[in-house]
């Protein structure tokens, strides 16, 4: 972890911009641009709603933050530290009262296998689904420090695959993981698309036996290469658009316009940098601006508020929004553990 990681509290800055965004968009979701305008007000004057409650991608961020501190806790990260714990959380979460918040119907379906005892994960994960609640919980795999890069790419794929076992949900979910990572450890934005799309091409074929067993043999895929490499292929297809988008796209209009509506997880990826990269050093703009969009708004914000904490640190969120994020606590404990 570097010395500009630890300064700003790039952890909690992410893990509290994420909920915040989460709180943001979740009034927003399922409504289009007009209706959120004509609710909201301008969109450059959103504000968080008094008791600021967050949706299913704070509750699972948290749940997959728990799991990989307790897989932390007992040693180097690997499969078999990292599976059970996580596991056990998002089946906590699964049977949650608290798990009323409109949840994805592939976190259900999985975790209700994934409660069977004596179940291989891999029977349980959805392979056709790519939606977003592969990516929009994985920041703690970004920002928890020590990791590997491989460690840190199986890591996040496998915690994509417990739910959403298509290869374009596990690409995405390495993605936004990388992402936080490049920006907690102060890489510039500007450059940021370039390397995600680098990153993607140079790992476009490797299928990793060690985290993922033989999840690929669930599909009809011919191989493990060809599998994964469909992954692979939409997020660079994805990658192309937005890196167009940045340069041209104004703040003013609807992001998902340009880069998908964010209901699938590299759509998600996309808009939610898009919306952080319209405007890198105004965080509080760029969660309005995520908030105020057409798709899946709250999970779109939710992501670009992990990647503006991330850049600009716990310093970038106005304190009276901060102080009364729903679960702040649980939020505070994970980002000071791996500011530290």
């Amino acid at each position: 972890m570097t010395t500009s990681q630890t300064g700003k509290r790039a952890a909690t800055g992410s893990l509290v911009g994420l909920a915040l965004g989460d709180a943001l968009g979740f009034p927003t979701e399922f409504d289009d641009v007009p209706s959120i305008l004509a609710k909201c007000g301008p969109w450059r004057e959103m504000e968080l709603p008094q008791r600021a409650f967050v949706s299913d991608d704070t509750q699972m961020t948290l749940a997959l933050g728990r799991g990989l501190r307790t897989a932390l806790g007992h040693g180097d990260l690997a499969p078999r530290r990292l599976e059970p714990p996580v596991r056990e959380e998002f089946v906590d979460w699964y049977r949650s009262p608290d798990n009323n918040r409109a949840p994805g119907r592939t976190c259900l379906t999985a975790c209700a296998l994934l409660k069977e005892e004596g179940r291989a994960w891999q029977d349980a994960s959805q392979i056709g689904s790519k939606g977003c609640g592969a990516n929009m919980r994985v920041a703690p795999i970004g920002l928890a420090p020590g990791l590997s890069d491989a460690q840190r790419a199986g890591a996040a794929q496998l915690q994509s695959a417990l739910t959403h076992g298509h290869p374009t949900a596990l690409a995405a979910s390495d993605l936004t993981a990388h992402a936080v990572h490049l920006l907690a450890r102060g890489t510039d934005p500007a450059g940021l698309v370039g390397r995600l799309r680098s990153y993607a091409c140079d790992n476009r074929t490797r299928y990793d036996h060690v985290w993922l067993g033989d999840l690929w043999t669930r599909s009809q895929d011919p191989s493990p290469e060809h599998f994964i490499a469909r992954g692979w292929d939409e997020c660079l297809e994805i990658l192309g658009r937005l890196q167009e988008a940045v340069g041209r796209v104004s703040p003013e209009t609807d992001p998902c316009l340009a880069t998908g509506a964010g209901w699938i997880a590299e759509e998600a990826l996309a808009t939610g940098l898009l919306c952080f990269l319209l405007c890198p050093d105004e965080p509080v703009t760029a969660l309005r601006r995520a908030a105020c969009s057409s798709g899946d708004s709250d999970s779109i914000a939710c992501l670009t508020g992990a990647f503006a904490g991330a850049w600009l640190g716990a310093d970038a969120w106005p304190d009276a929004w901060a102080g009364r994020i729903e679960y702040r606590g649980d939020l505070l404990e994970l980002g000071t553990l791996w500011d530290a």
